[in-house]
């Protein structure tokens, strides 16, 4: 939403996601109100079935967004980052994880010009649930491989960007909960000014409802990722794998055997090659995805 003289540009919008968290909701926005006087802090209830918005509206100071249905993690950041006022936008949980002073630290770079966006990313003495340990170590070394760079905190829900940067790449992020990962990924993947700052996340208030440890889920966002940052190289690893054991198997049996080149060896290689087409189109599409909004 463009700034006009009723509605004034700020320097920072802060952008809370909320899905039944009236337990932490009135103690995190007023923290940050405390904090943030001047910043703009939306929060969107994503269809809660709890008293979430009612108690958000109760909060001086605070723009509430209510989703008539439940979208997702993603969908409610997009929905406030596309009503957000300020230059800089910060994603922030509502669960009581976050501290403001950790969101001071993490604002300021970009808000200095110094970076795009700055990551929160969590050091020794953070709430950690170790269920989850084993399949984010694997998302994050997938991660990794993608952006060809160590990444201190892959998904971490205390993060900033510049505005008009984040926003040309919305339309990449899920709905669900891998907004977090792809952006880490875009800003890496596009050559933006990324930081990192140390932070401390304190136990949640409430249940998640995260699911990461479907294991379903985790492929699939892995699959994602591939496909959306290195559909070439996905491929031709896949092309490859069909193409050489195609050709040796078909190439053994003819000169072996003497039996011309075997109709399964043909298949094989066939299948192969048709992988790395596939392949050709998908990078083309992924490369025009990631700049759709880079030349406005």
């Amino acid at each position: 939403m463009p700034a006009t003289p009723e509605t004034p540009a700020v320097e920072l919008t802060v952008c809370i996601p909320a899905y039944n968290e009236a337990g932490a909701i009135r103690a995190t926005l007023e923290a940050l109100r405390g904090r943030f006087g001047q910043a703009q802090i939306i929060v969107v209830d994503d269809a809660s079935t709890d008293e979430t918005g009612a108690i958000a509206r109760g909060v001086g100071g605070i723009e509430v967004i209510t989703h008539t249905r439940n979208m997702g993690y993603g969908a409610a950041i997009k929905t406030a980052m596309r009503r957000a006022r300020g230059e800089v936008v910060a994603w922030y949980d509502a669960d009581g994880q976050h501290r403001p002073e950790d969101l001071a630290a993490v604002v300021a770079p970009v808000l200095a010009g110094e970076k795009d966006a700055v990551i929160g990313a969590r050091v020794k003495g953070s709430d950690v649930r170790r269920g989850r340990v084993p399949g984010k170590m694997v998302l994050k070394h997938v991660a990794q491989a993608v952006a060809r760079e160590k990444i201190r905190d892959l998904n971490s829900g205390l993060r900033c960007f510049r505005r008009d940067v984040i926003l040309r790449y919305a339309h990449l992020l899920p709905d669900r909960f891998s907004a977090s990962t792809t952006s880490t990924l875009v800003m890496i993947k596009r050559g933006y000014r990324l930081g990192y700052v140390d932070i401390v996340t304190s136990a949640r208030v409430g249940t998640s409802t995260v699911r990461m440890s479907d294991g379903l889920a985790a492929l699939h966002l892995i699959t994602r990722l591939l496909v959306l940052f290195e559909a070439f190289r996905f491929f031709g690893v896949l092309s490859l794998l069909q193409i050489v054991p195609g050709l040796t198997y078909g190439l053994y049996v003819a000169f072996t055997h003497h039996q011309g080149f075997p109709t399964l060896a043909s298949t094989v290689v066939t299948s192969g090659v048709l992988t790395f087409l596939i392949g050709l189109v998908c990078d083309q599409i992924a490369a025009m995805r990631q700049e759709r909004f880079e030349g406005e």
